[in-house]
Parts: structure tokens; C-alpha cells; sequence
């Protein structure tokens, strides 16, 4: 039987002169190395915490039920905790993530980079970073929640419902800003049939009924071609942009159904989602996603870094007091 070798093995002359041309080395930063320095940052402030974590996994707390140690202000959990405990009163969800106490979660990120501003009244930094970023903030007197959901947007009556992280309102719904957070993840979810092979991941724009959530009730295309998305390059792939990206479609759907903007926060240390090289041109999930939409939408999808929130963040004399405690637990400089 014959054994492939790697070409390092087998021509070894070759490759180093391969990689010494410049050939072959990738131009722009790696994901994955962001994430390995992530999980090294996390380890060492919970160590400094004197926090117990997972022996195999230090960047996650040892139980779950420690999430509230992941919170840097503690009036902040306190908020969240109360939160939750009116949500169940009322009926309605207030989910955490299954890992909010992993020193990674995008939840606890944005709990403790927009909570103190909620406790304490004062969205400036947030505002002033969507400003320079071009993305109009509500009309009058605002405020923020986190986790909204509405299962009659798409008619989710069954399992998780589009839930939407950080939502900035008014009182009117179309100036309304649905806020996703992303910190070291690697996309947005996919479809999960098209994981367990109940899909081909053919595009059913020209026939809903190719797709099986379609089938059983869901809205999703409805809202695709009410939103005028079909109108756009999307509709001419051969293969279905949900089946990838069903979390970014289904997030942007709800935004327009609320005539409202989508907000993609995330790290701009992580290259999945925005990543630039220089005479290259801008690479990642953003710029992929918004070239699928048609014109006529693209200015009510919009992005905005934590390194651009955290700039006007740590001037702020409102939170001036734990920016630098944020800026330690994330390692941004």
C-alpha cells in the first residue's frame, strides 16, 4: 500500500524555498491565534482572582454557577440577576448562555462592557462610538436591554427563538438598534439541518417549499422576500446563505421587521468577522455578508469594534473607574 508523505518530507529543498519566497504565507492575522491569546489572558485574571476554574480549562470557571464572577462590577450581575428574576414573573425568557461562565463568552463581554453603562445611566461612550461609526442612534430619551426575543417576527413557536442580544429603543420602533455580540467565535451559526442532512443546502429562494423550516411553519422566507433581500445577489447563488449564516439573516430580518438597524459588535482582534492586509483588500463574514444584501438595505447593517466603544469608554469620568479593570480581563491595550 502506497503512504502519501507531507511535501515537507518529501521535498524539503523545495518547500523552505517556497515559504523564503514569500509564497505560500498567508497575509492576514490568524483567528486562531487570537483566540489561543484570549483563552491565555482569561487564565491569568481569573489566577489573579484567586477564582477556582476547570483544572483542564483554566480560562472557564469551575461551575457555571460562578457566572456572577465573571461579572466585573457586582451591581451589574445584581442588574441582571433582578432581570431575570422579572422576566420569570412576567412569563417571558431571559436566557444565559449555556457557557456565560467561560472567560471567552460573548454574553459576559457585552454584560460587562454595556451593564455599568445600563446601571448607570449613561450610554454615552456607546453612542458617541455608533456615531463615528455612521449609525443613527434613537431619537429622545433611550434606553438599552439585553436579550429580546419575539417568536411571532418568524413564527418560532417550538425550541430557541431568534433572541437579540443588546437592543437600543426609544419610543419608536423604527429607530430602534439590534446590537449582536461576537468576541472570539469563528461565525455566526449555521442551520442545523443542514448538519443532520435533512438539507442539501440548495437555496430556496425560488421555492420555499425546498426548505424544511418552511415547511413546518417558519416565516424565514416570507420575511426575506417582504424585506426585499430576494432582490439582491443573494437570490441567484446556487447554494441557501442561511444554511451558514442562519444566525446573521435571521438577526438582520428581525431588525427590518422592527424597522430598525442591525449592529454587529465584535473584537477587531478577531479576523472572522473583519480582517484587513495592507494593498489587500478587507476580508471576513461582514464584508462577505453585507455584498449579499441589495443596495437599498446596506445602510441598515452596520458594524462598530469594542476597541472603538472601550476609546470613549475609558475618558468617560462615569466609568472611568473600571475601564482599566476591562481593559485587563479582555488584554486590550
Amino acid at each position: 500500500m502506497f503512504l502519501a508523505a507531507s511535501s515537507t518530507t518529501v521535498y524539503p529543498k523545495c518547500y523552505k524555498l517556497f515559504m523564503s519566497t514569500g509564497k505560500g504565507k498567508w497575509p492576514y492575522p490568524r483567528r486562531t491565534d487570537f483566540e489561543r491569546n484570549m483563552r491565555s489572558v482569561a487564565s491569568s485574571y481569573f489566577r489573579r482572582k484567586g477564582l477556582p476554574t476547570r483544572r483542564r480549562y483554566p480560562y472557564i470557571l469551575a461551575d457555571r454557577e460562578m457566572w456572577p464572577d465573571n461579572i466585573i462590577l457586582p451591581e451589574v450581575a445584581d442588574y441582571i440577576i433582578e432581570e431575570q428574576r422579572k422576566a420569570l414573573e412576567e412569563g417571558r425568557p431571559y436566557p444565559l448562555h449555556k457557557y456565560i461562565h467561560h472567560g471567552l463568552s460573548s454574553q459576559a463581554l457585552l454584560f460587562n462592557l454595556v451593564g455599568p453603562m445600563i446601571v448607570r445611566d449613561d450610554l454615552e461612550p456607546l453612542r458617541l462610538a455608533f456615531k463615528e461609526r455612521g449609525i443613527p442612534w434613537p431619537a429622545g430619551k433611550t434606553t438599552a436591554v439585553f436579550e429580546m426575543e419575539d417568536r411571532s417576527v418568524f413564527n418560532e413557536q417550538t425550541a430557541q427563538p431568534t433572541s437579540i442580544d443588546l437592543v437600543i429603543k426609544n419610543d419608536n420602533a423604527g429607530d430602534w438598534l439590534f446590537v449582536e455580540s461576537k468576541f472570539t467565535e469563528s461565525g455566526f451559526g449555521n442551520c442545523t439541518h443542514l448538519v443532520s442532512g435533512d438539507c442539501e443546502g440548495r437555496n430556496p429562494a425560488g421555492d420555499f417549499d425546498a426548505c424544511y423550516l418552511h415547511s413546518i411553519g417558519r416565516k424565514y422566507w416570507y420575511r426575506m422576500k417582504e424585506s426585499g433581500i430576494l432582490d439582491g445577489p443573494m437570490a441567484e447563488s446556487p447554494f441557501c446563505p442561511m444554511a451558514i449564516y442562519y444566525q446573521f439573516f435571521r438577526e438582520v430580518l428581525f431588525s427590518i421587521h422592527y424597522d430598525g438597524c442591525f449592529v454587529l459588535l465584535h473584537d477587531e482582534r478577531n479576523t472572522a468577522f473583519f480582517s484587513t492586509a495592507e494593498s489587500l483588500p478587507d476580508r471576513g463574514i461582514y464584508p462577505l455578508m453585507t455584498s449579499l444584501l441589495p443596495e437599498k438595505l446596506k445602510p441598515r447593517v452596520k458594524r462598530v469594534t469594542v476597541q472603538e466603544v472601550f476609546a470613549y469608554l475609558k475618558n468617560s469620568p462615569t466609568h472611568r473607574d473600571w475601564a482599566g479593570e476591562f481593559a485587563c480581563k479582555y488584554g486590550i491595550q
